[in-house]
């Protein structure tokens, strides 16, 4: 499958057992310091009907190598031009890619890690008829941005909130909070803290994989 030009770089793996034209996708959107391939990685663990795109962070992360999304100063505080230009590119994106490639958009997925969590629910809930669930992992929802979010509108948008209780970069606070706001909105979610630290282990991404696999259905292997 040909890469298109857009906004953001990116990798495609297109699905290992297709089942038609069109294919349920999941969108990888990584955290700091790491680049489009880091959560590829995982794609093994998912159904294979799946197509998966993995895009890179348009800013240079130079204190570690690697990409970022925004500057940091305060967790929970993204520094404000870069990351409205970079949800604003995400975006595109994601309209990109619904125009070019054959994703099935009753079953479009985004998963996140961290900083990519938090683009992850800055797309889901600003754009929430584009999506059909949202694997977000060690992030926070970024409150306080010149975003206006749709908590009322998620009705029909599935999100799995997976945060490590020994968490040193984002604490585990944050997911909780999200959790609260979540919950008093119209979205279905499932909530789970684990024993680790800023990372998505194997018990999480096992439970992430079920999450997914759950709102897909049965398949064959």
């Amino acid at each position: 499958m040909k890469l298109i030009e857009s906004t953001l770089f990116h990798r495609i793996l297109p699905p290992g057992k297709p089942s038609g034209e069109i294919h349920p996708t999941l969108l990888m959107v990584h955290g700091r310091g790491a680049d489009e391939e880091d959560l590829l990685g995982l794609s093994s663990w998912y159904d294979p009907r799946l197509m998966i795109l993995s895009v890179r962070a348009p800013f240079q992360f130079s204190a570690g190598g690697g990409y970022t999304w925004y500057d940091v100063g305060e967790v929970g505080a993204p520094e404000p031009a870069m990351f409205r230009s970079s949800y604003d590119k995400l975006a595109q994106f994601v309209d990109d890619a619904l125009a070019h490639y054959p994703v099935d958009r009753k079953r479009f997925f985004l998963l996140g890690f961290s900083m990519g969590t938090v683009m992850s629910y800055a797309l889901s809930l600003t754009k929430p008829q584009l999506f059909r669930g949202v694997l977000a992992h060690s992030g926070y929802v970024p409150e306080g941005t010149s975003l206006t979010f749709r908590w009322q509108d998620l009705a029909h948008l599935s999100y799995f909130i997976a945060h490590g209780s020994m968490d040193p970069v984002i604490p585990v606070g944050f997911a909780r909070h999200a959790h609260e706001l979540f919950a008093a909105s119209n979205a279905p979610v499932v909530y789970k803290e684990y024993p680790m630290g800023h990372e998505i282990n194997e018990e999480s991404l096992a439970d992430a994989t079920a999450f997914l696999g759950g709102i897909l259905g049965s398949k064959e292997r």
